[in-house]
């Protein structure tokens, strides 16, 4: 499968303190690309790096055949954040209304609420959302525009097993359409039914990569996850 997304030897230092050590990693078209690492190992840093919000220090990063930030890379990605301060009075009806309005062939947004559960809030200012609902919210945002790459950062945190699961669902739907997904997690279990492809990240660098199958070898993706990493790496 082509490469999507390639970072090499990315560093970069925040307050003084490294955060990407030397990071290099690839993601596919068509594939999941599931990045795991504990609080603080550079994870969010990086996703930032890739869409061209901070600039490394040194190294090497493509998205799409072009550097991250430039314009023939951002109008073809998809990003869910976190969080987003920047949505605080905005209803998630007119707010996909409007991301929607900037692409040529987006997604129907009503498709989009519907198919995400969204149809209850759509008209409630997203301040006034739940953690959960505004996650449904973000991940619409990041895929309304038909993305070639979507960074994905913890997108089912504070989901209850009944969406995640149909989360989940679009995230497949997605692979199968060609897209190459990045996602960030701390849920195992999402990591394991979902990659193709899993990095384990750990201050900033890469300490182990591959399948579930080849990483766990029959063992269990938790155990390896504690064995390779300390918690607190990087911001």
């Amino acid at each position: 499968m082509p490469v999507a997304l390639l970072l090499a030897d990315v560093r970069l230092s925040l307050g003084g303190r490294a955060v990407l050590d030397g990071l290099g990693l690839t993601a596919d078209t068509g594939a999941v690309t599931a990045v795991l690492g504990p609080n603080g190992a550079g994870k969010t840093t990086m996703i930032r790096c890739c869409t061209g919000i901070l600039s490394p220090d040194a190294g090497r990063i493509e998205v799409l055949g072009g550097p991250a930030g430039s314009p023939s890379a951002n109008d073809r990605i998809g990003l869910m954040p976190q969080a987003t301060g920047a949505w605080s009075g905005v209803k998630p009806r007119e707010l996909l209304g409007y991301l929607a309005s900037l692409y040529a062939t987006p997604l129907a947004p009503s498709t989009l609420i519907e198919a995400l559960g969204i149809t209850s809030f759509a008209d409630t200012p997203y301040r006034r959302l739940s953690g959960g609902q505004q996650q449904l919210v973000n991940l619409a945002g990041a895929i309304v525009g038909r993305p070639e790459v979507v960074f994905l950062d913890e997108p089912t945190a504070g989901l209850d097993p009944h969406v995640r699961r149909e989360v989940w669902t679009l995230i497949r739907a997605l692979r199968d359409a060609g897209v190459a997904v990045l996602l960030t997690t701390h849920d195992m279990d999402e990591a394991e039914k979902l990659a193709d492809h899993i990095v384990l990240l750990d201050a900033g660098r890469v300490v182990a990569d591959g399948t579930v199958s080849e990483l766990t070898r029959g063992g269990d993706l938790e155990q390896l996850f504690l064995d390779l990493t300390r918690p607190g790496g990087a911001l």
